[in-house]
């Protein structure tokens, strides 16, 4: 028995009289050789949920939609790719430009911080994936590029104070926008 690949093209055998097998046409004795077939692939190739089996018990980053960034060993997942972690972990960045000063020397760059929050067994919702791929585990223990790695309550803290300061110059521009007269769809709950 041969071992053939899909890219390897059909070998031709030897002529048949009155058929291939069970009166199925073939090639005739003198006549045209049938039409090369395309190679096809499996059909567990074009769902997406079965692109996770080769996935499964590794660990895996996955960004969600909204942003978040977690890691984890996928333990299961449905037809819908509705994922399991386990020893789930959310990393937060605080990017250069936020970061406090760390004393760095006057010509170094600026480094981001970052730190990690347990979060234990998780379910994620498949439609909530916008990106996932398997971690190395030769390189995981190393620091993201740009990143020094802190404590979990700083990392909140300065994210905390950039969304409310983010939230602020966004309801001052609204309610400039509406004293010369915009009306957006969210302006009387922002007035009020």
């Amino acid at each position: 028995m041969e071992n053939l690949t899909i890219s390897d093209s059909p070998q031709p055998g030897p002529p048949r009289a009155g058929g291939g097998p069970q009166g199925a046409p073939g090639p005739m004795l003198g006549g045209p050789p049938p039409p090369p077939q395309q190679p096809q692939l499996p059909a567990q190739m074009f769902t997406t949920a079965a692109q996770l089996l080769d996935l499964t018990d590794k660990k895996l980053m996955i960004v969600l939609r909204d942003g978040k960034k977690m890691t984890g060993i996928l333990r299961s997942w449905d037809q819908f790719a509705n994922l399991v972690l386990q020893s789930a972990v959310e990393r937060k960045f605080v990017p250069p430009e936020l970061a406090p000063d760390n004393g760095a020397p006057g010509g170094a760059e600026k480094r981001g911080l970052y730190a990690d929050f347990p979060l234990g067994t998780y379910i994620v919702r498949g439609e909530n994936v916008l990106l996932l791929g398997e971690i190395d585990l030769d390189k995981d223990d190393e620091d993201p590029v740009g990143y020094d790695r802190a404590e979990y309550e700083l990392v909140k803290s300065i994210l905390e104070s950039k969304a409310a300061a983010d939230k602020s110059k966004e309801k001052n521009k609204i309610k400039k926008l509406a004293s010369i007269g915009f009306e957006g769809e969210n302006m009387g709950e922002i007035l009020l």
